[in-house]
């Protein structure tokens, strides 16, 4: 577990910081649609859950990526 958090504090490759944006976008839209006050349809509700939970593994995942640098 050590391990993991001190590879989340390390730097963050650029792609991955935009692949880590992107899945906050899309987490952030399936939120908004999941709390929707209307009645939506059944397929947008599902769709809106496998949206939040790409967008939290695209988001996890970038995170751990670092850059391999040699000191």
């Amino acid at each position: 577990m050590n391990k993991i958090l001190k590879r989340a504090k390390r730097r963050t490759p650029k792609f991955f910081k935009q692949v880590r944006n992107i899945g906050v976008a899309l987490a952030g839209v399936s939120a908004a649609i999941l709390a929707a006050p209307v009645a939506l349809p059944a397929v947008l509700i599902k769709v809106a859950g496998y949206l939040a939970v790409a967008g939290a593994v695209a988001g996890s995942v970038s995170q751990t990526a670092v850059t391999n640098e040699r000191n």
